[in-house]
């Protein structure tokens, strides 16, 4: 029974008796947490219905008719946006239903004196203006703060006339503004059911837009690739929710990306005789929805995903683009009967339709759930003064980690041990390494002091150390320790026994000498390590590092390293995410159910000259796919130079009997550490 119950994927499973009937309904909550958190929302969704009925579960459809009725000429309306809202086409088809006239002005740099003129006309006339993304222009918000409380019995303003704003939250817009306002927040559909219900409800919405969907002289193209288009775009859009098996970065493609991509389709498929599809990927992918991505493998990505939709095959009946059947034009030529087709698809989406592994449920899922408590946890006061017994707690954390922590590496004396010799690199690292590690465990054991005095009342209790306790009792890593330390997604507890781990390793290293093979995951700044492998090299060959690349040999599982390679290192410490390991036919394969991480075996870095072939795998010539590599599970970091994130450690070339356009859609990467 407790097998069925964990292998069961819906989203409230039942739970066994006689747990079942014993438990109350908050208990099987506590108990959805320890063994299955991938369903603790069903269980919480089901707790709020039982004890506050489903009203609070059920979100409020949005009707800008009843939130218009509510404003007046001196009243705003105001759009709360949310990572994918537009609402500038809606409230534009608005006031063509209204018949009134609207100007639309995107705020930014130098856009004041245009917005004050289009204000002052409209009040005249009657007619309405939105302002578009006030939280980019923060220098304005006093002018737009002025104009506004100026509304109020100006009897030159016609009553007509209407302030539309749109903004994200932020710090900078005026407080008196958006209480005067009628707020509103109209989050994009969630699902590729209700985006693709979405685009097409809009098309049949006015005569102007019907009249587009029909005015293409390639039809039978054009209407299918125009579902292509829309199923890529509510695809991409939706991925995000998967977190970095989606995106590395969550993008807020929106409906403005679609809008310009059809018109392009349109204009391209009137223009020419035959299809360009290479430049409709290159401005789709590239420029349209390119133009937001800024990491370099999620541009991957995009491209691999579009070229399933923008492929001669689309125009073909019988074409299936995703991996889901039920998902094809067919011969639909009716607007009637492409909105028929998209109400009839299922609301519950499989991850195969975004290219991804079935388990990425259960990715999704966990990733939601630790974001509720993220923010569950952040809502918590954190005043530290008078509470005794939270003291205490925090006060007994802290000298748990002080006990167990090493005193500083006594640097000078290991140089001696380990010099600094031209032909051996790793000495080099090991020494800038021992001094990060030394930096991070003199911070930690001056704060944990810090807050443990500021508790006894010796020291003031700073902003700093209240975050700190705060932190220490809710087992995260304090960001004091975050801004000087490696990147790292564990919680505290986990990152303490990781951190000595770490250490571990480099006292071994310190007492026997330089490892036969090296835990990747224990450097602080693994770049430095794999810059002295390629310089060993270099400096053994007499060529220039720069002209050095890896080869990459997977050995078995059972491999055991009884010394060092001749030239390069053997790594280990490594986890595939989004497939697993196949020891047998020394390859990527898909995931086993419910296992969501796999561990890589030992990997042999062999530097080579960047122009070298690559030799037969086994004597066999198997597809390769590039795996990149990254420290954490969160993929992301910040932006370098190099078009990859800091996050970002090397790319690894994996043997693949699959193509490796399979594996860029599964999101399928290698990680240094999990998170737990």
């Amino acid at each position: 029974k407790w097998e069925e119950f964990l292998l069961d994927s819906s989203k409230n499973p039942p739970i066994p008796e006689p747990f079942s009937e014993n438990l109350t309904s908050f208990e099987k909550l506590l108990l959805l947490r320890s063994l299955k958190p991938e369903s603790l929302e069903g269980g919480i969704l089901a707790f709020i219905t039982e004890h506050m009925t489903d009203f609070f579960i059920k979100p409020p459809l949005f009707d800008i008719t009843e939130a218009f009725a509510d404003s007046r000429s001196d009243v705003p309306l105001l759009f709360i946006l949310s990572p994918g809202d537009n609402p500038q086409s809606e409230v534009l088809r608005y006031s063509d239903a209204m018949g009134t006239v609207m100007t639309p002005v995107s705020l930014g740099q130098g856009q004041g004196e245009i917005a004050e003129h289009a204000i002052r006309e409209a009040q005249n006339n009657g007619w309405w203006v939105l302002l578009q993304n006030c939280h980019l222009a923060a220098s304005w918000m006093p002018e737009l703060e002025t104009i506004v409380d100026n509304l109020s019995g100006n009897p030159d303003i016609k009553p007509e006339f209407r302030l539309w704003l749109t903004s994200m939250p932020s710090d900078v817009f005026p407080v008196s503004v958006l209480k005067r306002s009628v707020k509103m927040i109209n989050e994009p559909p969630k699902g590729v059911k209700a985006t693709m219900q979405s685009i097409y409800t809009n098309l049949s919405s006015s005569k102007e837009s019907t009249h587009f969907f029909y005015s293409c002289e390639k039809e039978d193209e054009w209407k299918k690739l125009y579902f292509g288009l829309t199923l890529f775009h509510s695809i991409i859009c939706e991925r995000k929710k998967f977190g970095a098996l989606g995106w590395n970065i969550p993008y807020g493609f929106n409906e403005s990306d679609f809008n310009i991509s059809v018109r392009q389709l349109h204009l391209m498929l009137g223009r020419y005789k035959s299809i360009p599809f290479q430049a409709l990927q290159y401005l789709t992918a590239e420029c349209n929805y390119g133009g937001r991505v800024t990491d370099d493998w999620d541009r991957r990505l995009i491209n691999n995903l579009l070229s399933d939709f923008y492929v001669h095959d689309m125009l073909y009946e019988d074409y299936r683009p995703t991996a889901l059947p039920e998902y094809f034009a067919g011969d639909r030529t009716e607007l009637e009967e492409f909105l028929e087709y998209v109400g009839e698809l299922p609301i519950q989406e499989s991850p195969l339709l975004f290219g991804l592994n079935d388990n990425a449920t259960v990715t999704f899922a966990r990733n939601q759930n630790k974001n509720m408590f993220s923010e569950i946890l952040a809502m918590q006061p954190r005043t530290s003064g008078g509470d005794s017994d939270r003291n205490a707690i925090v006060t007994k954390i802290a000298d748990d980690i002080l006990s167990d922590l090493r005193e500083e590496f006594n640097v000078s004396e290991i140089q001696k041990k380990f010099p600094v010799r031209y032909e051996e690199s790793m000495n080099t690292v090991l020494i800038q390494e021992l001094f990060r590690y030394n930096r991070l465990i003199g911070l930690i054991q001056n704060s944990l002091q810090d807050v443990k005095r500021a508790f006894a009342g010796e020291v003031v209790m700073t902003k700093e150390l209240e975050v700190l306790a705060f932190s220490l009792l809710n087992n995260l890593i304090p960001s004091l320790w975050s801004a000087k330390c490696y990147p790292s997604c564990k919680p505290l507890q986990g990152w303490v026994k990781d951190f000595h781990a770490r250490l571990a390793m480099f006292d071994d290293w310190i007492e026997n000498g330089t490892p036969n093979k090296f835990w990747i995951s224990g450097f602080f700044f693994t770049q430095s390590f794999l810059t002295g492998v390629k310089q060993n090299y270099a400096r053994k060959s007499r060529i220039p590092i720069d002209t050095i690349d890896f080869k990459f040999s997977v050995f078995d599982k059972e491999h055991v390293v009884e010394s060092p390679p001749e030239d390069g290192s053997y790594i280990h410490g490594l986890y595939l995410e989004g497939c697993r390991w196949d020891n047998e036919n020394q390859s990527l394969e898909e995931s086993h159910p419910k296992i969501l991480f796999d561990k890589v075996p030992i990997i042999w870095l062999q530097p080579a000259l960047k122009e070298e072939p690559k030799p037969p795998h086994n004597g066999v010539n198997l597809g390769v796919y590039d795996c990149p590599v990254y420290k954490t599970s969160q993929r992301s970091g910040t932006l370098s130079t190099t078009g990859h994130s800091t996050n970002y450690v090397l790319t690894i070339k994996i043997p693949s009997f699959k193509s490796e356009k399979h594996w860029v859609k599964r999101g399928v990467s290698m990680l240094t550490q999990l998170d737990d």
